[in-house]
């Protein structure tokens, strides 16, 4: 059976109002992308403009086979600088383990091992299931209070934006990438993205596992003391 195909609205008024309907709806979804652009502009910038802080939050972003994804890789190698550069002590790496095949901090951790960060100096948060869970745990789980973070840098304002809600003194490191149709997809992702990230900065809900208090970032700390 042939489907009937779409027709637009014939008249002037009732296109007109469609029009202005679609472009109501793109200044809606530019509005929270454009506040966290303007909440986290002075926060934001590369390896060597990062202030030292304590500790180095690396936010997942996949894996292939396994492995770090080109784009998570280059957050890792970003961290691992910060740490050569002696601007971090600890990295903080948080991503997702929701099922047995799929664990984005141990691969993150045995990435960041391989490029000279010592095992004992990276702690693993495995229910970093979003941007917003992560920077809520890293708080209230891990104890941060002040951190680098590290993510490409359509994301970053999002990820500076939700951890300064989060109670976190937050300064973040935008990975540069070249722009390829994942950059072009992770851009567009943001606009649906920066919705959601809005109302967790105003309704600030809790996160989809939170559990109990954990010493990893403190154990870190003092170890790299001694």
């Amino acid at each position: 059976m042939a489907w009937p195909v779409p027709r637009l609205p014939r008249t002037r008024r009732v296109q007109r109002r469609l029009v202005q309907g679609l472009m109501a709806a793109c200044v809606l979804a530019l509005v929270p992308a454009t506040w966290m652009r303007l909440e986290s502009g002075d926060r934001v910038g590369t390896v060597a403009e990062a202030p030292a802080r304590e500790v180095a939050v690396v936010f997942g972003a996949g894996l292939w086979n396994g492995r770090p994804t080109p784009y998570l890789a280059h957050r890792l190698d970003a961290a691992a600088e910060l740490y050569r550069a002696g601007k971090v002590k600890v990295v903080l790496v948080t991503g997702d383990n929701s099922r047995v095949e799929y664990d984005e901090p141990d691969a993150m951790r045995t990435y960041l091992t391989g490029q000279g960060v010592p095992d004992e100096r990276i702690v693993s948060d495995y229910a970093g299931f979003d941007s917003w869970d992560s920077c809520v745990r890293a708080k209230k789980i891990f104890g941060v209070d002040r951190a680098v973070l590290v993510s490409q840098g359509f994301h970053i304002h999002r990820a500076v934006t939700l951890c300064r809600s989060a109670g976190i003194d937050a300064y973040g490191v935008g990975v540069d990438e070249r722009r390829d149709a994942t950059w072009y997809y992770g851009g567009a992702r943001e606009l649906a993205a920066s919705g959601k990230a809005a109302l967790d900065a105003l309704l600030r809900p809790d996160p989809r596992f939170l559990g109990p208090e954990e010493q990893g970032v403190t154990e870190a700390l003092a170890a790299g003391a001694r």
